[in-house]
């Protein structure tokens, strides 16, 4: 069996995100494996899911706090070469995919993304052409990096055990992390980690049954929705395209929150479906949401065609409204 090595790094607080579990358990199936941790904080943060580990190391210090790709590149390089692995399992984040196809290049290997299941012999599958193709593949050249996509994997336990030793990493950055601009908590509609997902579509922005649009009060109604439930937003592709057209716009929208098939995959445990009619794209978007439910006023629409698992067939407006109410 080839020596594995997971690779993995802290959030800005020192502790290790939600996906960092998902690919210790992937390794642990595969067999024996080292751990290495990067970032604020990461020897203690190594040492509380180090159980099972043969080595595990270390690099830490404010350079590495933060997400920056000469800092992250040249700390994984080291803690690969320090354990000799020839495969490295690596968390699917923002900061690695960023990073690790570099690293990938740097030790004359290679570096696969978006793996979402990976066999006993080392055969990875993944995905192509945003979330529609899956292929199996596997490849002879080492060091080989496969960045596991969040969510496609069952968590490990988190389980204390050896210390890790620390690497000392010199490296010259030029450029300096200053902070972050976020929107406020209150602001926030894209919550990959909320139960529920509201998705919304281009029927708000038609004229309703009196003849005229009511756009603000869409915006109104769905805002107030998405901040009273804590739920995350997303979109059909048609509403967020109608900017571009001329017409009449949720001005909170934007791509990031376009869902379906050729948008994201969401993982909320819910979804419901408003003033949608783009059923087909939607379900190969929704296929990690195991409760889909919809609002339409058409009962015959696709979503009753067994891509829902509840179908209201009502007014949004109306239904929303009332839900309002009752928050």
């Amino acid at each position: 069996m080839e020596k594995i090595l997971v690779l993995l790094h802290t959030t800005d607080e020192g502790a290790l995100p939600k996906a960092a579990l998902e690919t210790i358990a992937a390794a642990a199936v595969i067999g024996a494996y080292d751990l290495g941790v990067i970032g604020a904080n990461a020897a203690a943060a190594a040492q509380s899911v180090s159980a099972g580990a043969a080595a595990v190391f270390a690099v830490e210090g404010e350079q590495f706090a933060q997400s920056r790709y000469a800092t992250d590149a040249a700390a994984a390089e080291a803690i690969a070469k320090a354990s000799g692995a020839a495969v490295i399992f690596a968390t699917g984040t923002m900061r690695f995919n960023r990073a690790l196809p570099g690293v990938a290049c740097r030790l004359n290997g290679a570096c696969e993304t978006h793996i979402v299941a990976i066999e006993p012999d080392l055969k990875v599958h993944r995905w192509y052409y945003r979330q529609r193709m899956e292929a199996t593949l596997s490849r002879a050249a080492r060091p080989w990096i496969l960045l596991l996509e969040p969510g496609a994997f069952e968590s490990a336990p988190a389980a204390p055990g050896a210390a890790a030793t620390p690497i000392a990493v010199t490296v010259e950055t030029r450029t300096t992390v200053t902070g972050y601009h976020a929107p406020n908590a209150d602001q926030q509609t894209i919550r990959p980690d909320a139960q529920l997902l509201l998705v919304a579509g281009a029927g708000w922005t038609k004229k309703q049954k009196d003849g005229a649009t009511h756009t603000p009060e869409a915006a109104g109604l769905i805002l107030n929705f998405v901040q009273k439930t804590q739920s995350s937003l997303g979109s059909s592709k048609s509403l967020v395209d109608l900017s571009g057209e001329g017409q009449s716009v949720l001005p909170f929208l934007s791509h990031l929150h376009q869902v379906g098939q050729t948008g994201s995959s969401p993982r909320h445990r819910k979804g419901l479906a408003t003033c949608c009619h783009g059923e087909e794209p939607h379900v190969v978007g929704w296929r990690f949401i195991n409760d889909r439910r919809a609002i339409n006023l058409d009962a015959a629409c696709g979503w009753s065609r067994g891509k829902a698992d509840v179908l209201y067939v009502a007014d949004s407006f109306e239904v929303m409204r009332e839900l309002e109410k009752l928050l």
